[in-house]
């Protein structure tokens, strides 16, 4: 089965075509600021063979507490989504103005919607409650939801096959690192633990979110400094993090920056470090130990300055990277960059959520879907 994985980012349609063995066929990045996509550049990427599929998997970021898994998407299951904008109404507009764009070209292939929430619906009670009033939590449904669920998912089942272990045996933290970040405690495959909870913006520093910040801080400022809900979220959202430290969202820049000295610089990544280093600490020890560290995600990937300083100070993990081959790793393959000694392995991973999301379609339309035919090779 062909699959068309669409994934719809902050102000752009990433489109990519897997044939049946998951090799990347086409793909193609299309403007949609604001969540709109244009009619005629997504026709004219159909017609250049992204079209040329027999199934659609959307990336979907909130599932709310109703979607545990992946689901064939009809009329039903699309109010469904619609009714979730509130819980996620930053990115939930946007996978659903790509559903809407591709759906109206393509409405006859079956169409998959695949969650990044759905990999944490197995999380402990105790990992996704919140300490807030019952009828707060009940009426409004307050949890942890987590996010990135697509990128952690394919690293549980994608860091044992290359450590050659099974997934039931592992103990995984996995780092998703990039504009947004997240981190994952994965245990025998499943989410027991994660860092973002009812919305992205909690956790670690990203590159414009705050990550973490004390509630009183937030209260004090809406009471004494008259700010506006508006003013606040936009703040949090999109003038925080690395830039709001930095003056800056680029990590490279800031490294760069931070090596030569600069002040500003050094101080958002010794704070980034400093909060990733804890978070991996205390995912860690919700596993009760770790045998692998993950890093994935652009930052993840390409940062070996990021990757050598959080581990600096995990030693005590059983975390210790050959130097040589972290610095080489830029995120052109899958590698193991621990030293040979150390107890827990530490591995750089490709982000695909593709593959999963297309695994998760082929799963959810099996004995659903007959592959359309292939035109016969001359």
């Amino acid at each position: 089965m062909r699959v068309l994985i669409v994934n719809a980012g902050s102000s752009s349609l990433k489109l990519t075509l897997l044939d049946e063995q998951d090799a990347i066929v086409a793909e193609r990045d299309l403007a949609a600021p604001r969540a709109q996509v244009d009619p005629e550049q997504l026709g004219a990427a159909l017609a250049a063979g992204l079209g040329e599929a027999d199934a659609v998997g959307h990336r979907i970021v909130h599932g709310g507490q109703r979607f545990h898994g992946p689901v064939r998407i009809d009329e039903g299951i699309e109010g469904e989504l619609r009714s979730l904008v509130d819980l996620a109404p930053l990115h939930q507009p946007k996978s659903l103005a790509a559903l809407d764009a591709v759906g109206a070209m393509l409405g006859e292939l079956p169409a998959v919607a695949c969650f990044d929430t759905a990999f944490h619906a197995t999380l402990p009670e105790a990992a996704a409650t919140y300490a807030l009033p019952r009828r707060w939590r009940e009426r409004w449904a307050l949890r942890r939801y987590g996010f990135h669920g697509l990128s952690h998912a394919w690293v549980a089942r994608h860091a044992p096959q290359l450590l050659e272990r099974r997934a039931s045996e592992i103990r995984i933290v996995s780092c998703h690192l990039g504009a947004g970040a997240s981190l994952c405690a994965i245990d025998g495959g499943r989410s027991v633990d994660t860092t973002m909870g009812f919305t992205p913006l909690e956790g670690l520093v990203m590159a414009t979110r705050s990550g973490t910040v004390d509630p009183g801080m937030l209260l004090w400022l809406l009471e004494h400094e008259q700010l506006s809900t508006h003013e606040l979220a936009d703040a949090l959202e999109h003038r925080s993090g690395l830039l709001g430290l930095a003056g800056i969202a680029d990590m490279r820049e800031v490294v760069q920056r931070a090596l030569s000295g600069e002040d500003a610089s050094r101080l958002a990544l010794d704070v980034y470090v400093h909060r990733l280093r804890a978070g991996i600490a205390a995912m860690a020890a919700a596993l009760g130990g770790l045998d692998a560290l993950v890093f994935t995600g652009g930052v993840g990937e390409r940062s070996a300055e990021v990757r050598a300083r959080a581990a600096d100070g995990l030693g005590f993990l059983g975390v210790e990277l050959d130097r040589d081959r972290n610095r080489r790793s830029d995120g052109g393959e899958d590698v193991d960059i621990g030293a040979g000694r150390a107890p827990a392995r530490t591995l750089v991973v490709r982000a695909r959520e593709d593959l999963e999301i297309a695994r998760q379609v082929r799963e959810t339309l099996a004995g659903q879907v007959r592959p359309a035919p292939r035109p016969a090779s001359p």
